[in-house]
């Protein structure tokens, strides 16, 4: 007689990952549908319904999916958003992340669209950077000002806040700083010190709109380039480059050179980046980050440590690493500091 298999392990995971697209279009539809505007106090199915417009019964189908994937809570058969949903998506809030995940959803539609495609086939022909393309960056630094005041702005600022050297520094560049809201934060932790915000013409011109709208005219400037050929200033006490740094993967040597000639003798320059551990697969949430633009031909990514390494190369006295738990995932946090002074005897050598 023919005997069932033995099986000692279990298929959830595979399920799970096969529910798990659903689980993201509750949260894209709800986002869609300004379902969480309504949800800051307990409403019914019905009262959602009629706010919305939306035919009662699945409309209370859709609410217990959200609260199935806790993006809201139901007690009582009245829904209300998590703390986490009434913190981020709810328009108005300094904290909207509506129309940034969105937007991130667009890069990784390669992956969802055309995945066995691309397996099969390899990278497509690079797409043509038409005059739209300023547009694009333009609303990808609207975009990415939603995610800045939502996490890195205010932590990167208490961090770099308790360094030793920050009661000295005069001027920081936050480099490829997109809508500067970092930069911005930094600045205004530090009772005196100016900063200036690098980036495409584009995004720096949405950078300039938040110095307006923030009142640090006379702290922030910016200074719109391609920091891959560009002069990038000097005299620079802290020079931070937070998730830009994977542009210039392939010819990262003479980058950090440069880098390093811009910051005075006892700067510091920080980097904040993916790290990518146990032979490029972990951690899970970098390495599916990365996929699309990777099968696309633009394999970008930092194994952990890389940076560091360079770093020592190009003449840093020091560097420091640590890991940092960001909400889109730990990141490598990369410390930097220039000699403060030359030492008499180098120099007599580079005389000599």
């Amino acid at each position: 007689m023919k005997k069932l298999p033995e099986v000692d392990v279990s298929f959830e995971n595979l399920y799970g990952l096969l529910i798990a697209p659903i689980k993201s279009k509750l949260l894209l539809t709800g986002i869609e549908l300004k379902v969480f505007n309504q949800l800051s106090e307990p409403r019914s199915a019905e009262a959602m319904a009629e706010a919305i417009g939306s035919h009662p019964e699945n409309t209370r189908l859709f609410l217990d999916g959200l609260a199935a994937s806790d993006l809201v809570v139901k007690k009582n058969g009245m829904y209300q958003n998590t703390p986490v949903t009434q913190t981020f998506l709810v328009e108005g809030s300094l904290t909207y992340l509506g129309e940034f995940l969105p937007f991130q959803l667009q890069w990784h539609k390669p992956v969802l669209d055309n995945l066995s495609t691309l397996v099969k086939d390899g990278p497509p022909p690079p797409p043509e950077m038409g005059a739209e393309s300023e547009e694009v960056w333009a609303q990808m630094a609207n975009t990415i000002a939603q995610y800045e005041k939502s996490w890195p702005a205010q932590n990167l600022a208490k961090i770099i806040g308790e360094f030793p050297e920050f009661p000295s520094f005069r001027k920081m560049l936050d480099l490829g700083g997109g809508p500067g809201l970092i930069g911005m934060a930094i600045v205004a932790a530090h009772p005196s010190m100016k900063g200036v915000i690098f980036d495409r013409p584009a995004i720096v011109g949405v950078a300039e709109e938040f110095i307006r709208e923030y009142e640090m005219e006379d702290r922030m400037t910016v200074t719109g380039g391609d920091y891959l050929q560009d002069f990038i200033g000097e005299g620079y006490d802290l020079i931070l480059a937070s998730a830009t740094l994977n542009f210039v993967k392939d010819d990262l040597d003479s980058f950090l050179t440069k880098i390093y000639d811009a910051l005075n003798p006892g700067g510091v320059f920080i980097t904040l980046s993916d790290g990518l551990t146990h032979e490029r697969t972990k951690p899970e949430i970098m390495v599916i980050s990365w996929l699309s633009m990777a099968l696309t031909g633009m394999d970008m990514g930092f194994d952990q440590g890389f940076i560091a390494d360079y770093m020592l190369r190009v003449g840093f006295k020091s560097v420091r690493s640590r890991t940092l738990n960001t909400p889109m995932g730990p990141m490598d946090f990369d410390i930097g500091r220039k000699e403060k002074m030359l030492d008499s005897s180098k120099t007599e050598k580079k005389e000599g």
